[in-house]
């Protein structure tokens, strides 16, 4: 893989970088990402991923665009109102960086068709707002071995976190949250959240994506983020393998 001289020019504050460079731009080139949910993470994640000149993007969502999305889900505008989203996603990518490709998928990702959905993907990013479904995407992530960019946000709050459960010294997502798909949750139009705190959230989530594609930096896999806005802090915690891990142990 060579650049044009555009490509150069456009993706030049990368190749600058030491721990990037050439071979790392074309590495993010020649990469596939699942991102699950065009949502307020998936939207921050995806304008970053395109302009990072990710190849390929598989953009996995159910859902229409709606007004109230707009606070937060930079991605679109109001023209886009009632349009599915893997549409609207599609059009405001080829008019960020025509490079990228993407693959629409509308449809509700569950556990008889997680795995079917991802195949293929170097990285998944999870940016979903349920537990059934984030539960399906790790699944899926550990019985492909792909690695997984589990990201969520809720009121002023964060966290993010890499998954290689398969990996005899990493935890997978079930190491972290158990395995109850019926635990009670509180969804972002009844608790709220900050529409600048999903953009934290979605950018860092496509760093991580970046960092696993072209293995910059230190190892995040077994470690997890929280971000608390309120309080004006980042924090770093270990997260140990479960032995008795049903998925992984």
């Amino acid at each position: 893989m060579t650049f044009t001289d555009a490509e150069l020019e456009r993706y030049a504050r990368h190749i600058v970088l030491k721990e990037v460079g050439g071979v790392g731009q074309q590495k993010l080139g020649r990469a596939t990402v699942a991102v699950i949910g065009a949502g307020g993470i998936g939207s921050p994640a995806i304008q970053y991923l395109a302009a990072a000149g990710v190849g390929r993007l598989i953009v996995i969502d159910d859902d229409n665009v709606d007004l109230s999305n707009l606070q937060r889900q930079t991605l679109f505008g109001g023209g886009d109102i009632g349009i599915p989203k893997v549409e609207a996603v599609a059009t405001a990518v080829a008019r960020l960086n025509p490079g990228v490709t993407v693959e629409g998928r509308q449809a509700r990702i569950d556990t008889g068709n997680a795995g079917a959905l991802v195949a293929g993907a170097d990285v998944i990013l999870d940016g979903t707002d349920n537990f059934a479904t984030r539960l399906a995407v790790a699944d899926a992530a550990l019985a492909l071995r792909i690695p997984l960019v589990s990201a969520a946000v809720g009121q002023f709050e964060g966290q993010l976190g890499l998954f290689r459960g398969w990996e005899a010294d990493k935890p997978c997502y079930r190491c972290f949250v158990g395995g109850d798909p019926d635990r009670p949750e509180t969804s972002c139009a009844e608790a709220g959240v900050l529409g600048a705190m999903a953009g934290v959230m979605g950018s860092l989530a496509a760093l991580e994506a970046m960092r696993s594609i072209v293995g910059f930096g230190e190892d995040s896999a077994g470690k997890l983020l929280l971000v608390d806005a309120l309080a004006f802090r980042f924090r770093t915690i270990g997260l140990p393998k479960d032995p008795g891990c049903a998925a992984c142990g």
